[in-house]
């Protein structure tokens, strides 16, 4: 099978950001660290709607995935038109 040169790329989408797509990211950014696979695979989250650009991920989310040894991190952003290209 031959190799991929570029990384895969995945974004994670929800409505604002802060929940739901920080929550898969983080959750995903585990199981590819665990896999060793940090070189292969892209990840990034955003949000369909922008009124919390710049926000951290809700304490709630965070918490609840830090209790499961998982760490939510960045900032809220909104999709870009150029997300569509750039992301598998």
């Amino acid at each position: 099978m031959p190799q991929r040169s570029d990384p895969v790329r995945l974004l994670f989408v929800c409505l604002g950001n802060i929940c739901r797509s920080p929550t898969a990211e983080g959750a995903m950014r585990s199981l590819v660290r665990e896999a060793g696979l940090e070189d292969r695979i892209e990840l990034d989250s955003a949000g369909t709607g922008g009124w919390h650009v710049g926000s951290p991920p809700d304490e709630r989310a965070t918490t609840a995935a830090a209790a499961r040894g998982i760490a939510l991190e960045g900032s809220a952003r909104r999709v870009r038109a150029e997300d569509f290209d750039y992301f598998d």
